[in-house]
Parts: structure tokens; sequence; C-alpha cells
């Protein structure tokens, strides 16, 4: 599970903040019904002392008290359920509530999570992505062959099965894709198709334009908070899959150059996988970065060319 520990202890705390929620009402609710109807706390307080009066038969073992127990205090259960029903209140008024019945705000059924818990961390990783308004319409159930025409058609077809290979390998195989085309020949769709399949998996996925992942690189490399610095390196660093958007779009610079190289070189390092997409050629990529850059890509990713006309225009005319 693709989760860092401050972010699982921030789920923790949300279920306990939930279970004192709801302690706090049940408490305030019970105080209330004793102090209003006192023949109410007169069957409560006849619960806790036949329970009381039976600790000893039940610790000497003696035959047939505790189903005894069990139906006397059924008794008295079903009398303060009527009690509570004739006072105009529902017979589990004074029963926890939960926002989730199933794990009863636990987080956990045993020692398995919760679908709650697994829905919680599938929110957390969609807003760390910075896709989640993009991935609703761009994803696998809503790609569409309609516009591709001839050879396009296959390419994109082509690219299309690479990626739903990638998503379903990706946890036995450390692949890294680069996504090369003109404009609007469907590489950020496809590469939102992928995000959206591995964080609806539990897996961490991170976006960034290639301009906002380098002017944030310089923002916390040259910024006072090596706290901050710390922990943006961690999360580039170790996430399952960054997705690094528009290539070459980014002003060029020798900090650029330098800050590329190292984010490859260690992604590369900690086998966690990458997906760039670029409208450059390979030569154009050698001649905006360095022989190094290059060779790692093409050393390093699987390379995937989409050809054809650009689709957006296509779609509006």
């Amino acid at each position: 599970m693709a989760l860092t520990n401050a972010q699982y202890e921030s789920i923790i705390r949300e279920y306990e903040e939930k279970q004192i929620k709801s302690r706090h009402m049940l408490e305030e609710r019970l105080f209330c019904i004793r102090k209003d109807y006192p023949e109410y706390a007169a069957l409560e307080d006849a619960s806790a002392s036949l329970s009381s009066s039976f600790t000893r038969r039940l610790i000497d073992g003696e035959e047939g008290a505790r189903q005894a127990l069990s139906a006397s205090l059924q008794e008295l259960r079903l009398k303060k359920e009527a009690f509570l029903l004739e006072k105009g209140f529902p017979s589990d008024y004074l029963e926890p509530v939960y926002e989730c019945s199933d794990c009863r705000d636990t987080g956990y059924i045993g020692q398995k999570k919760c679908h709650c818990f697994e829905k919680k961390i599938t929110e957390l990783l969609y807003h760390q992505s910075n896709l989640s308004g993009s991935l609703e319409q761009e994803n696998f159930d809503t790609l569409s062959y309609e516009f591709f025409p001839g050879s396009a058609l296959a390419d994109y077809k082509k690219v299309v099965n690479i990626s739903r290979d990638f998503v379903s390998s990706f946890d036995e195989d450390h692949r890294n894709l680069l996504f090369m085309g003109t404009v609007g020949t469907g590489k950020t769709f496809l590469s939102n198709c992928i995000a959206k399949a591995l964080i609806d998996t539990s897996h961490s996925v991170i976006y960034f334009s290639a301009a906002d992942l380098f002017d944030t690189f310089a923002r916390y490399v040259f910024g006072k908070d090596k706290n901050a610095l710390d922990h943006f390196y961690k999360d580039l660093y170790h996430c399952d899959l960054v997705i690094v958007d528009d290539l070459g779009t980014e002003l060029g610079s020798s900090f650029v150059t330098s800050c590329f190289f190292s984010f490859l070189n260690e992604r590369q390092l900690l086998k966690k996988s990458t997906l760039i997409t670029t409208n450059l050629g390979l030569k154009e990529m050698q001649d905006k970065y360095s022989d190094r850059i290059c060779s790692r890509i093409i050393g390093n990713f699987e390379i995937c060319v989409l050809t054809g006309p650009d689709i957006r225009i296509l779609k509006k005319t």
C-alpha cells in the first residue's frame, strides 16, 4: 500500500476522532435520558446489578448460570427498548452511532482494512496526484478510437495495449514509458488512463507538467525550509509512479538539466516507474538536455510513438 507513515496516521486519527465523537454523543444522550426519566435509569441500574449478582455464580462454574444471566439481560434490554419507543425515541437511541457499521469506525474488520479505509486511501491518493479532476473524464473506460485515421489508429492501439500491460504488470515489472508524438495525439490522455488505473488499485501517482516540476524544484531548492525540501524529495522519489507531462515546454537551463538527471537517476536506483510525455524527438531531446540524459532515457524507457492529426481540433470541428 502506497502510503507514508504520516498519511496512514492521519487516516487513523480520523477514525479515532469519529470514535470519540460517537462516545461523547452516546454519553450525552444517556445522561439526558437518565435525568429526565428515572424509570429508565432504574432499568439501567438493574442491568448492572444483575451482572454483578451473577459474577460469583459464573466464577464458581454454576451450571446454567451463563444462560440464566443472558436471558435476564435480554429481558431487561427489551424493556429498555420498549420504554424508549413509548417515549418517542428510536429503540437504538442509546446504541453507538457509526459512520461505517461494518468496521464500527475502526477502519478494520479483523486484520483486514475495511472498504471505508480503502476508500479513504484512494481519495488521499487522488488528491496527492494533482489529477483528481482530469481522471473522471480521461480513463480507459472513456477511451475511444473514433478520431484516429489509418496508420495513426494502428500506432494508437499499439500504445493502448502497452499502457494496459504496464498497469497489469506494474507490481511485477519495473518499467518506464516515454510517449512521443506531436500535439494532440493522445499522449496525456493515455498517461491519465494509466494514472487512474493505478490509483484505483491504491498505488501512489504524482503528476507534474514539466514546467511545474522544475518550478517546484527551484522553489524548494532555493527556499529556506530544509524539511520541506526533504519531504518533496521523499514524495517525488518514492512515489510509485511519477508522470512528467510535456517535457520540453519548460525553460531550459543548467539547473533544469541537473535536476532532470538527478530525478531520473534517483528513481531508476529506487526502481520506481516514471512516465514522460513529450512533443520532442530524440534528436531534439539530445540537443535540449545532454547526451547523458538522452542515453539514460533511451536505455531505461520503453519508447512509444503516437502519430496523426491533433485529436482535440478534430473533436471540435
